[in-house]
C-alpha cells in the first residue's frame, strides 16, 4: 500500500508539472473544466464562407442568450460569467468571424459587416428570439444588430461598448491620436502583462508559461489584429444615430476604471435609449465579465428579471 500510494504521489507531481510547464496543456485542462462548470461544449457552424465556432449550452428550450466578446477576445471571455446562466437560458457564445478559432478570411470586419454576418448565423440556427450582450467592440455590434433587428431582440446588454464619441476622451484613443501603436495589441512579450494591466483594473494572476503561451498567440496575429482595427476606424458606424431605435430593455453596465473605453460614454447613451438601466462597477476595469463575472452575471440577471415580459 505504501508503495502504491508513493507511485500516486509521483503520478500526481509529475501531472502537476507537465500542466505547470506546458502552457498547452494546462489552458486545455482549464478550459475543459470551465466548459463543464458552465454546462457548456463546443460547436460549429457553416455560415456563408466562414466557419464559426461557438460554445452552447442550457435549456434548448430556454430563452436564447448570445455573448459577443470584444476586439482580440474570443468565446472564452463568457465561461465564467455564464455559470450561473445556463440552468435557465439557452446560452450562446461565439468566436466572431475573424476571431478566436473561427475562420479569418481577407474580408472586411467592421461592425456593419459583422452585424450582417451575425444575423445569418441567428438564422441558420434558427434563432427567432433572443437576449443579446456584448463587450466592447462586441457591443457596438449587440447595439447597431438591437437598431437594424430590433423585433428579433428581447433584451440588450452593453458591457463597456465601443460606437459614441465619449465627452471625457479614454486613455486608449489619446494614445492612438498622439500616434502610439494600439495598446491593445501585443506586439513583443513583455507587452502581454502591459495589455493586462490596461484593461484589467486587477489584473489576474497565472503561471508565467501561460502568459507566456497568450503573448505568442497574440503576436501571431498582430498584422490581423492591426488590419482589422483600422477597418474598424475607417468604416465606423456612430450608435448615436441608431440607439434611439432600440426598442428593447438595455443594461449600460461599465467599470470606472476602464482605461479603454471612458465611462462618461453613458451620458451620451442614456438619453437616446428608451428603456435604459444603468450599473456602474467600482475599482473595475474594461472587461467586468472576466475581472469579477459571477458579480458582472448577478448584475445580469438582476436586469433579466427586472424586465421580463
Amino acid at each position: 500500500m505504501k508503495k502504491l500510494t508513493s507511485i500516486i504521489a509521483v503520478l500526481g507531481a509529475a501531472a502537476a508539472a507537465v500542466l505547470y510547464f506546458s502552457p498547452t496543456a494546462l489552458l486545455a485542462t482549464t478550459q475543459l473544466l470551465e466548459r463543464r462548470l458552465a454546462g457548456l461544449s463546443t460547436k460549429d457552424i457553416r455560415v456563408g464562407e466562414f466557419d464559426i465556432r461557438y460554445y452552447e449550452g442550457g435549456p434548448a428550450d430556454g430563452e436564447t442568450l448570445l455573448m459577443l466578446h470584444g476586439f482580440g477576445g474570443n468565446r472564452d471571455t463568457w465561461l465564467r460569467f455564464s455559470r450561473p446562466l445556463t440552468e435557465r437560458y439557452h446560452v450562446i457564445a461565439l468566436d466572431l468571424p475573424g476571431f478566436g478559432e473561427s475562420s479569418k478570411p481577407e474580408v472586411g470586419y467592421d461592425v456593419a459587416s459583422q452585424v450582417e454576418r451575425l444575423h445569418a448565423l441567428t438564422q441558420a440556427l434558427g434563432i427567432r428570439k433572443l437576449h443579446l450582450i456584448g463587450n466592447s467592440m462586441g457591443g457596438h455590434i449587440a447595439a447597431l444588430y438591437s437598431a437594424r433587428y430590433g423585433d428579433e431582440v428581447l433584451s440588450l446588454a452593453l458591457l463597456n461598448n465601443a460606437g459614441v464619441t465619449a465627452p471625457t476622451k479614454s486613455e486608449m484613443f489619446q494614445r492612438i491620436q498622439r500616434g502610439e501603436p494600439n495598446p491593445l495589441v501585443v506586439r513583443k512579450p513583455e507587452d502581454f502583462d502591459t495589455v493586462m494591466q490596461f484593461v484589467f483594473a486587477n489584473p489576474p494572476s497565472m503561471p508565467e508559461s501561460l502568459k507566456r503561451h497568450f503573448a505568442a498567440q497574440s503576436m501571431a496575429n498582430r498584422v490581423h489584429y492591426d488590419q482589422i482595427f483600422s477597418q474598424l476606424r475607417e468604416n465606423y458606424v456612430p450608435l448615436e444615430p441608431e440607439l434611439p431605435k432600440i426598442q428593447a430593455p438595455t443594461l449600460l453596465l461599465w467599470g470606472d476604471r476602464d482605461r479603454v473605453l471612458d465611462i462618461s460614454s453613458i451620458e451620451v447613451m442614456k438619453p437616446l435609449l428608451q428603456k435604459p438601466s444603468v450599473v456602474i462597477m467600482k475599482d473595475c476595469g474594461h472587461v467586468p465579465m472576466l475581472e469579477r463575472p459571477e458579480e458582472t452575471a448577478q448584475h445580469y440577471q438582476d436586469f433579466l428579471d427586472a424586465n421580463r415580459g
